[in-house]
């Protein structure tokens, strides 16, 4: 595949410049969001404290993208006979939006226990819904087969060079929007690793001073233990409140190679910290995020001493949460 080294890994200059050259389509179609001070969280960080708001794009979420910038790939015959992926809810929005917007059919395969208010998203969009287990990492191989055996499109939540270099969008604006000063540090909620790996890779060939957080809930990291493992790894996850990074990562994942040279320091936090950044974010700047938009929050607000005196950024990744679940 082009952007891969002959061992199979695809670098950072690559996926940078890939992200780079989608982005002004990606604009066309999705919304700008702000790169935008947090007066609050300055406060408890004691130092300047920029928010990327992400639960401000289309979908209520950063999934939009990648899922956009993979489906722009697709053919139209591709797309009328139908493209399938697996999420825990904000991937198979963004592929929903996708199709919604270029035309064409989508089946999402979730988990049983998925967000209510995210399942109910992607049905308002047309997609069909397939719910199964629990686990959306072992879901990823079941809708792969899927889309093997129906002869249809696959499009990965995160394992993709095209989704991830989508997702990198978000580094490309970052870099305008923070201006000659530019960043010292970055905080990024982590699931599957896509999401960082895109950022990563725009904002440390631009900004090779800058420092990258990779953020997760202590419950379920599984790209944290997998990076330290040297290898795709499954943990013994329990419930948390961020689901939208809930999950186990696809073996042969792609981001993994890319968390480990492009992560500088894994944070984990627990749940009380997830929810004490929830509300801190929802009670000060009234703006609504999800559990994994509030679990990069927690983990800068955990190095809050090792950060005074640099202008720190924060992904809010998304907005998706259910009443219920606030």
């Amino acid at each position: 595949m082009t952007g891969r080294l002959g061992d199979g890994r695809v670098t950072a200059a690559v996926l940078a410049g890939m992200s780079e050259r989608v982005a002004p389509t990606l604009r066309a179609h999705l919304t700008l969001t702000p790169l935008t001070a947090f007066s609050a969280l300055a406060a408890e960080l004691g130092t300047e404290a920029l928010v990327k708001c992400e639960h401000l794009q289309r979908t209520g979420s950063f999934k939009a993208r990648g899922a956009l910038a993979k489906v722009l790939t697709l053919t139209e015959e591709q797309r009328r006979r139908g493209v399938v992926t697996a999420s825990s809810g904000n991937h198979g929005l963004g592929v929903a939006n996708a199709l919604a917007v270029l035309g064409g059919r989508g089946v999402v395969f979730v988990p049983e226990n998925a967000s209510p208010v995210k399942v109910a998203a992607i049905r308002r969009l047309g997609a069909e819904i397939r719910g199964f287990g629990t686990d959306s990492g072992v879901l990823e191989g079941v809708a792969r087969r899927y889309a093997e055996e129906h002869e249809l499109s696959y499009v990965s939540p995160y394992n993709d060079v095209d989704v991830i270099a989508g997702q990198g969008t978000i580094g490309v604006e970052m870099l305008e929007q923070a201006g000659d000063r530019g960043l010292d540090a970055v905080f990024v909620s982590v699931g599957g690793g896509g999401l960082i790996s895109g950022v990563a890779a725009v904002l440390t060939q631009h900004l090779p001073g800058i420092k990258i957080y990779g953020a997760s809930p202590s419950a379920d990291a599984a790209m944290a233990a997998s990076v330290q493992a040297g290898r795709v790894v499954a943990v013994d996850a329990a419930p948390t409140l961020s689901d939208g990074t809930a999950g186990s990562v696809e073996d042969g994942a792609v981001t993994l190679q890319l968390c480990r040279e492009l992560v500088d320091e894994w944070v984990l936090v627990g749940e009380p910290a997830i929810r004490a950044a929830l509300r801190l974010i929802i009670d000060t700047e009234h703006q609504l995020i999800e559990g994994a938009a509030a679990v990069a929050v927690a983990a800068a607000l955990s190095r809050r001493d090792e950060l005074r005196g640099q202008r720190v950024a924060i992904v809010s990744c998304g907005a998706n949460i259910a009443a219920d679940t606030l």
